[in-house]
């Protein structure tokens, strides 16, 4: 089941990364003085009491004139508008009101969302309160006095996104349907094989990057059985710096991702597989999902005997963190090796399912052991007490050991490896959980 997406929207300087890194408990973007520096990570998974979400920050402004701001905040709200669930919408006590926030706030309240309105850098409650009040006149519900530096007013605001969650229910019936995400590069080919496979053409396809408008939900039949394809929507306009289409694609991906229970990382076989690529990769591989890389085009390459060998050896060197990753070669326009896709999605959900009886782990566990002596520092040696599953999608274990610092991570992949020759889990990420037990 997805988690709720949250989006933060605002103008430079109201302190949008410096909220985002608050909430995400960790400095992951760039903060500066300077409006517009926002340039690393995009997004975070936020915990609040037992609530998940995932926070996206739709940065990047340039401030060249008031007309850019305007025009460029539109763009991140809607964004925002079409990506998330919960949209939190940044202004800044010190700068007051302004005409752009006034602009954006209409944009949001017609777009139906839930919006969240909040006020920073309110470092006095006592002082600045009466400060705050003014942006009642935006019409978009009460604002919410925080300081995003001295982490304060945090608890209300959560409590107020949270509020504003889709319920839960009436998923069930929708989890038996397989979810492919169909993610990569504008351009690659994303509609056509989604096209191929349903046999219309449904998704809009043509040579320009960046033509598929938005997500598009698809309901695909293969033998039977059903299965919902998610195309990441492609780029909004196609005049725009490179970078700024690269976030919005980011931004794209994750949501996507984030819905999946399989993604389908398509790379073009004439360009190769590039650094985009990798990053798109590693949002699927940090989210635990099934991951089956197709690499489209295939019909373009001039082969010899070792062309498919010397293709597949760069892409693992690539995307080297992802060795579990399923890869086929297709061709959308002809059609080649397409219905291929169908059986690695089903064999991945599979294995994304695949629960192993703790007697057996053990029994691996033990082996593993006994083969490969566990590390030890300063005299002190790692002990693995014993080894349990608690999750699937992705396949999660939790190793019991005397002290986890001994635990390297050499050493729990080495495990990892062991699982995976028993039991394959062919096409799908595994999670280790390291907890300290007293005793020996």
């Amino acid at each position: 089941m997805s988690k709720p997406i949250v989006a933060i929207v605002g103008r430079p300087n109201v302190g949008k990364s410096t909220l985002f890194n608050a909430l995400a408990g960790e400095n992951i973007s760039i903060v500066k003085d300077t409006p517009g520096v926002t340039r690393d990570r995009i997004y975070a998974d936020v915990s609040w009491l037992d609530k998940n979400f995932t926070l996206i920050d739709t940065g990047g402004i340039e401030p060249d004139s008031s007309d850019v701001i305007l025009s460029q905040m539109r763009e991140q709200a809607q964004i925002a508008i079409d990506t998330a669930d919960v949209i939190l919408f940044l202004t800044d006590v010190r700068q007051g009101l302004v005409d752009a926030d006034a602009k954006v706030a209409d944009m949001l309240r017609r777009s139906q969302k839930p919006v969240v309105l909040v006020v920073n850098k309110v470092d006095s409650f006592q002082k600045l309160l009466g400060d705050v009040y003014e942006f009642y006149n935006l019409g978009i519900g009460d604002p919410i006095p925080v300081s995003a530096a001295s982490r304060l007013g945090m608890g209300d605001m959560l409590d107020e996104v949270v509020r504003h969650f889709p319920e839960q229910e009436g998923e069930e019936e929708e989890e038996e349907r397989p979810r492919v995400a169909i993610v990569g590069k504008p351009n690659v080919g994303k509609s056509s094989i989604i096209n191929r496979l349903m046999g219309e053409n449904r998704v809009i396809v043509s040579d320009i990057a960046g033509t598929t408008r938005d997500a598009i939900d698809t309901e695909v039949q293969h033998h039977g059985r059903e299965y919902i394809f998610i195309d990441t929507a492609g780029l909004r306009r196609k005049n725009k710096v490179k970078e700024e289409l690269e976030r919005y694609s980011i931004i794209r991906t994750v949501t996507a991702v984030e819905r999946a229970d399989v993604v389908i990382l398509v790379i073009d076989a004439v360009e190769g597989v590039t650094e985009q690529d990798a990053k798109i990769a590693g949002i699927a591989h940090e989210r635990g999902k099934g991951v089956i890389i197709a690499v489209n085009k295939w019909d373009a390459i001039e082969k010899n005997d070792k062309t498919i060998y010397e293709y597949t050896n760069k892409i693992r060197i690539t995307l080297a963190y992802m060795p579990y990753a399923e890869m086929v070669f297709i061709s959308a326009l002809s059609g080649q090796r397409l219905p291929k896709l169908f059986d690695l999605i089903d064999m991945v959900i599979e294995n994304q399912n695949l629960r192993i009886a703790t007697g057996v782990l053990n029994e691996i566990m033990t082996e593993a052991v006994a083969l490969q002596q566990p590390p030890s520092d300063k005299g002190k040696r790692l002990k693995l007490f014993y080894m349990t599953q608690v999750a699937v999608k992705p396949p999660t274990f939790v190793i019991f050991v005397n002290d986890k610092e001994l635990m390297h991570f050499s050493y729990t992949r080495y495990l990892e490896n062991k699982i995976r020759e028993a039991f394959g889990f062919r096409g799908t990420a595994l999670r280790f959980l390291i907890r300290e037990r007293g005793g020996e």
